[in-house]
């Protein structure tokens, strides 16, 4: 017989509200935390549930009106369990039956029996899975009886529902741990990577070392090629940890140092900060193209006279029309209007305001060589690229070099994928590329979300093989239609009401998970649903520190003399033609 103790009985609840549970009388209230991973025993099924609430509950209103002294330890004791006790809100997420348990052959037929046989309940005992090959997770669609007992979770049943990082059948990867257990919690890195995917949390809740975290595990398990548009130089190279002492922790190219590129948008800032052997990169007017001087409209302060008149002379001018505007006169701008119908004061207007770019030290008139076509061979030979800003982190500079390459980049994909499609070839298919923007609702604002690159891939769905991470503070500013396409929301935590509500937008029974992401703490927690996990669950997060290194880094790459590092720098710039 097992000898589990049951925290409660489930007492009343509904398929669209969740469960009410009375715990029993020796299980203190206290215990029970939002967020909470419990599993439920019904007659014919498991039912794996998260806590939404907790509340305390009376037998007679008498006892509200006329309470114990809080010194009568005696009474308190007596009242307990009986006349008071604690009561749990569950929502349910998946449930497993006893048939599919009697197909597929994984319970335990030893955990519960009585006298060689099953009956009833003895029926579902401990899970133990051979492999996430043998078990299929159903959607609730139905509630378990009055007076089912319900029990913590046990590592198998966290195996059962979130499988285990070294699963021969799937790319896992332990993204941390139960709020109150030392299990790892898995995502499916195949299934996330499907998808574009969104780290939210206000500021300081550790958005970036989470995106880290997620980055050096699909690299190390190889489920994705990545572009990085490192807008604070975070993710390349070292960088500061928070915290009152001053540290840094590491990058990914100190991680993988064979499969990470940087290329730098400023070189003098890169070199200050010691990042080795970082390619230049640099854009020329010629590339950019009025798609991407409205994405950055707001910085520059255009009127829509301005982008209108940007499309006329994009029309009449050609692709160099930056170039040709920029060296035009007040009389050559009359001549043009004259003759094309243009407005005079917002073409003079527009180029006073395209001067800007100018300052900005990536920009060229014209370009040696394409430094776009460079990061595209870093990617189709399956390096990770990392493109850092330096001084460049505003957000005029930001948004117009991550739209120029982007997009660019996407052409080339979409390419590659209808020769894919039409060719049926296994070595035509491309591999799947992930890009990872910062300040999200910047690209993907319900103005201008049509308009922009990053818009076209999140509603995408992986059609050509890309999808987006996004990582950002303000969800609430993210266009409504782009948030319901996002497949795997990682939350950190949140305060803003809108907010909120944006993380839940399309997800079904997220009015009930809202006091969860509501009581999370302010540091290292975090609420993960979606397409890349079989349920909603509240993790703490993995520690980003050296036994993270050690685990999932090249362990030996600060034993490489430099010469080495160099030599292996020059002979992979020689492999891609630079």
């Amino acid at each position: 017989m097992t000898t589990e103790k049951p925290l409660g009985s489930v007492i009343q609840g509904s398929l669209s509200k969740g469960l009410e549970v009375r715990l029993h009388a020796d299980v203190s209230v206290e215990d029970m935390r939002v967020g909470k991973f419990l599993v439920v025993r019904g007659v014919r099924s498991h039912f794996f549930c998260m806590l939404t609430d907790v509340s305390l509950g009376t037998s007679s209103d008498r006892i509200l009106s006329n309470p114990p002294n809080p010194n009568d330890d005696f009474l308190i004791a007596v009242l307990a369990g009986s006349s008071t006790y604690g009561t749990i809100q569950l929502a349910p997420m998946l449930m497993l039956t006893a048939e599919r348990e009697k197909q597929q052959a994984i319970f335990n037929p030893n955990s519960s029996t009585t006298n060689g046989k099953k009956s009833g309940t003895q029926n579902l005992g401990s899970l133990q899975p051979q492999s996430s090959a043998d078990i299929e997770l159903l959607p609730v669609k139905t509630i378990p009886s009055h007076f089912s007992q319900v029990f913590e979770a046990k590592e198998t049943d966290f195996r059962a529902v979130f499988g285990w990082e070294d699963d021969p059948y799937r790319r896992n990867f332990a993204i941390g741990k139960p709020i109150d257990m030392d299990v790892p919690v898995c995502l499916d890195l195949d299934r996330f990577v499907e998808r574009s995917n969104g780290i939210f949390g206000k500021s300081g809740t550790g958005k970036s070392f989470l995106t880290r975290l997620l980055l050096s595990g699909i690299i190390r398990k190889q489920a994705a090629v990545n572009l990085i548009f490192d807008m604070h130089s975070e993710y390349g190279w070292e960088a500061v940890s928070e915290g009152k002492q001053f540290s840094t922790v590491k990058g990914l190219r100190q991680l993988f140092p064979s499969q990470i590129q940087i290329y730098t948008l400023d070189p003098e800032s890169t070199k200050r900060r010691g990042v080795r052997d970082a390619q230049e990169l640099y854009l020329s007017f010629d590339e950019i193209e009025v798609e991407d001087i409205s994405l950055v409209q707001r910085e520059l302060n255009l009127s829509e006279a301005s982008i209108e008149n940007a499309i006329i002379l994009r029309n009449e001018l050609g692709t160099g029309w930056i170039n040709k505007l920029l060296e035009m006169s007040n009389e050559d701008i009359s001549m043009f209007c004259e003759e094309k119908r243009g407005n005079k004061s917002s073409i003079m207007a527009l180029q006073r305001k395209l001067e800007r770019l100018n300052d900005l030290k990536y920009i060229r008139k014209r370009c040696p060589k394409n430094y776009v076509s460079e990061v595209l061979q870093c990617l189709d030979g399956g390096k990770n690229v990392v493109i850092e800003f330096g001084s460049h982190s505003d957000l005029l500079s930001y948004m117009l070099a991550a739209n120029v390459i982007t997009r660019r980049i996407h052409g080339s994909y979409v390419r590659k994928a209808e020769k894919f499609l039409q060719s049926k070839n296994p070595c035509d298919r491309p591999q799947p590329l992930v890009i990872t923007i910062e300040e999200a609702h910047r690209f993907l604002d319900p103005a201008i979300v049509r308009s922009t690159i990053f818009g076209t891939i999140a509603r995408e769905m992986r059609k050509y093989f890309v999808t987006l991470l996004i990582v950002d503070q303000r969800p609430s500013g993210i266009d409504g239609e782009v948030m319901s396409q996002v497949g795997t929301r990682i939350t950190a935590l949140l305060n803003d009401d809108k907010d909120i509500d944006a993380i839940f937008t399309g997800v079904s029974g997220g009015q009930s998970l809202r006091s969860v992401l509501a009581k999370l703490d302010s540091k290292q927690q975090a609420l993960v649903l979606g397409h890349a996990v079989p349920m909603p669950v509240v993790v703490q997060t993995r520690p980003y520190d050296e036994q993270f290194y050690r685990e999932i880094g090249d362990i030996d790459w600060q034993e490489m003399p430099d010469a080495e590092v160099f030599a292996e720098a020059e002979a992979a710039k020689m492999d891609l033609g630079f």
